[in-house]
């Protein structure tokens, strides 16, 4: 084992990201917070504009993670012709949602077309209070829901008319399934599809249609296309897409598809774009399930074969994360040290119990994106209608 690898499965490393990105978050935020209060009210246009960088220089610091310390490799499968449409519009996107770095993934996309600062999703309300990256979203004017009807409903009507007047190209993101894949809610999940009469699917839970039928009157002549997502790792890899394994710098290959969707071919009326969304999960478990059986995502499901592609990495990320690495540490590395030599053990261990509670922090943190943690969320029958 090298030196490098052992220090990408070190503690100390751990600890390192985990101070950067949380204090460079908190200083983030703090900026956000100024614009959304001091300019927003006067020009809605110039704070887009200055908050699209405020969350870039944040979410890029995760985007390096699986980009440089892990160097994920993603195999793409995509028409050429439709990265520039992706890189300049307005674009919905539909994925999948069975990974624990799923949502890394779809970041890393959006990176290396460089649309990284503007993404945007619908969330549980919840998260918008979760320092730092809850409160990123929040300022970023993400769709959070309460999982009432209602409520969302009227949300989603609000942000989306705002969302599509971004001044840049935004994506916004729904998985439709509504919660992470797991065993107990795929069994749920078809038992509800069979008492309804719907496709019961093997790779992915029944497409909650609700949010997406709600969503498409307010984006018809602003969002132009759909892009669909769909995302796979071999099972029988030994590294498993876990954030643990990637924060260990293991190297891992994540298989995407993307193709677009002219949104004019989704039917306008609601009875008529559920079942469209139905249909269109029933191509995806097939891909899902082609890949699952042959590592190919078109040799048995039917779906028109996209070429291979490589979108290249970009150095933004590399450079602002050690920007953000030098600037926060080098002040905490020198005053530990001056700490360490005025012989104050009470200071010091102020200190060194500071960096401790840091490393358990990631540590929950890293915890909560685990699959055995995710929402028990559709896992009842009378959740899922």
């Amino acid at each position: 084992m090298g030196l490098l690898s052992v220090l990408k499965q070190s503690n100390v490393i751990y600890v390192i990201i985990g101070i950067t990105f949380l204090t460079s978050g908190l200083i983030i935020n703090f900026f956000q917070c100024l614009l959304y209060f001091g300019l927003r009210p006067f020009s809605t246009y110039l704070y887009r504009k200055i908050n699209y960088y405020l969350c870039y220089s944040l979410y890029s610091q995760l985007a390096f993670v699986p980009e440089w310390w892990s160097e994920l490799d993603i195999v793409l499968y995509m028409n050429m012709d439709d990265v520039e449409k992706f890189r300049k519009n307005h674009k919905y996107i539909l994925m999948n949602h069975r990974y624990e770095i799923d949502w890394l993934c779809g970041w890393i996309i959006c990176e290396r077309t460089g649309i990284l600062g503007n993404c945007k999703a619908y969330v549980k309300k919840s998260l918008q209070y979760v320092p730092i990256l809850g409160w990123a979203w929040r300022f970023a004017e993400y769709i959070f829901m309460e999982r009432n009807w209602e409520k969302d409903k009227e949300v989603i009507t609000f942000q989306i008319k705002e969302l599509v007047n971004y001044p840049d190209s935004m994506s916004l993101l729904l998985c439709a399934e509504g919660t992470r894949f797991t065993a107990e809610k795929l069994e749920a999940s078809q038992k509800f599809a069979q008492k309804a009469n719907l496709p019961i699917l093997n790779y992915h839970l029944t497409p909650r249609t609700k949010g997406f039928v709600a969503s498409l009157p307010h984006m018809r002549g602003k969002i132009s296309d759909i892009y669909d997502m769909q995302l796979q790792f071999k099972s029988d890899d030994p590294v498993k897409p876990t954030l643990t394994n990637i924060l260990q710098g293991k190297r891992i290959t994540a298989y995407i598809c993307i193709f677009r969707i002219p949104l004019e071919e989704v039917p306008e009326d609601e009875k008529g774009a559920e079942e469209w969304l139905h249909k269109h999960y029933e191509k995806k478990d097939r891909m899902a399930e082609s890949f699952e059986q042959t590592g190919d995502f078109f040799e048995l499901s039917g779906v028109p074969k996209l070429e291979k592609i490589t979108l290249k990495r970009r150095y933004h990320s590399l450079v602002n994360t050690i920007f953000w690495a030098v600037v926060v540490n080098a002040p905490i590395l020198y005053y530990l040290i001056i700490i360490l030599l005025s012989g104050s053990i009470i200071y010091f261990s102020i200190g060194a119990s500071s960096i401790f509670l840091i490393y358990l922090l990631l540590q929950r943190m890293i915890g909560m994106s685990k699959i055995s943690k995710s929402s028990s969320y559709g896992t009842d029958d009378k959740k899922l209608k």
